[in-house]
């Protein structure tokens, strides 16, 4: 046998001995290994790690059109150690605690305004909340005018789930007083532009009045802390009184609609005879606001950095978010991101600096 016959079989010998060692210690390994991302994962909370600061979670980037990549809208925020949520789009809850967010710690949520999408997570926020905090009192829920409505339905919605739990797990841990929400409504008053909702401490929260008719309430909001500041739009069209409550936050959140796409997508649902379809496509651009709009108001509002979420439509790939993003940067003369699920954005208390990551990839 010449000298590559010996050594071909010599590598296909080691390749064989290598199969069989593999499959003898495959599950000592697996157990290994799943073992590690347990003990790293249940029951800790990888949060108190951070430093004294505002963090931001972006747990869902979406919009009610399908997308594989991104929950509905929702962010996170911790500020110090105040725990809130700002709308709980459908699959949001499900980010939220591969990314390490202290579900059970949460002390409010807010909600933007009562379009579906904003709020079809709701039930998973409640049973989470409830059961891995072990609540004694439910979970507080502002909104606009109608959330305690929405409210009360979710409530009667889990009332029997609720029972179940508790028998499940016994009241220390799912006690029936903590279970479903606690509303109340946000009002601001006429020819007001914003009202602060929540002042504890070094923490202001203060709902800013937008536009995004034909809902009559809508709001965005502003957390402060420390000297540090985020800015979160909700649904709206292009609106100067977002950018002047934001003024000179360090990050602002806004949705938008990029129009040509959305339009292609309206010309398509009509070739294929979609009426339906076509219509939807055809209304939306009037109450959201375009890429371009919205670095505008970053603009007016001495934004120190422009963060895309909640963006319509879907885009699947990096050429489309280049689309997306044409002109935004003759309009905004910070940085500008497309956000994904999982990004967190950290700003120290103290100091002026961002730290942008994303914590599941």
């Amino acid at each position: 046998m010449s000298r590559k016959g010996r050594i071909v079989l010599a590598i296909l010998g080691l390749a064989v001995i290598g199969a069989g060692a593999f499959k003898l210690f495959e599950r000592p390994l697996a157990e290994y290994l799943v073992g590690r991302v347990i003990d790293a994962n249940v029951g800790t909370d990888p949060s108190a790690a951070l430093p004294d600061g505002l963090h931001a979670y972006v747990c869902g980037t979406g919009s009610p059109m399908a997308d594989t990549e991104r929950a509905g809208a929702c962010i996170a925020v911790i500020a110090g150690d105040t725990r809130m949520i700002f709308d709980v789009g459908s699959g949001s809850m499900r980010v939220l605690g591969r990314m390490g967010f202290p579900v059970g710690k949460t002390e409010r949520l807010f909600l933007t305004h009562l379009h579906s999408d904003h709020f079809d997570g709701l039930g998973e926020l409640m049973v989470q909340s409830w059961v891995q905090g072990a609540r004694a009192t439910p979970l507080p829920v502002s909104g606009p005018p109608g959330t305690i409505a929405v409210a009360e339905g979710f409530n009667a919605a889990y009332a029997l789930d609720a029972t179940y739990r508790t028998a499940h797990h016994g009241a220390a841990i799912a006690n029936p007083a903590g279970a479903g929400l606690a509303p109340e409504e946000i009002v601001i008053p006429p020819g007001a532009e914003s009202v602060v909702v929540l002042k504890q401490g070094d923490l202001t929260v203060t709902a800013i009045r937008v536009s995004h008719e034909p809902v009559k309430d809508a709001y965005g909001y502003r957390v402060d802390y420390k000297g540090r500041s985020i800015a979160i739009s909700g649904d709206t069209a292009y609106d100067p009184r977002f950018a002047r409550a934001a003024k000179g936050v360090d990050v602002l959140f806004h949705e938008a609609l990029d129009r040509e796409l959305v339009g292609k997508m309206r010309a398509a649902a009509q070739r294929n005879g979609s009426a339906a379809i076509a219509k939807v496509m055809a209304d939306i651009p009037g109450y959201h606001a375009s890429p371009i709009e919205a670095a505008k108001v970053a603009q007016m509002a001495g934004a120190r950095m422009l963060v895309f979420y909640h963006t319509i439509p879907p885009m699947p790939f990096a050429m489309v978010e280049r689309l997306f993003l044409d002109g935004t940067d003759a309009a905004y003369d910070g940085p500008i991101r497309i956000s994904r699920d999982g990004d967190r954005i950290s700003l120290p208390a103290g100091g002026t600096a961002t730290e942008y990551e994303n914590v599941l990839f």
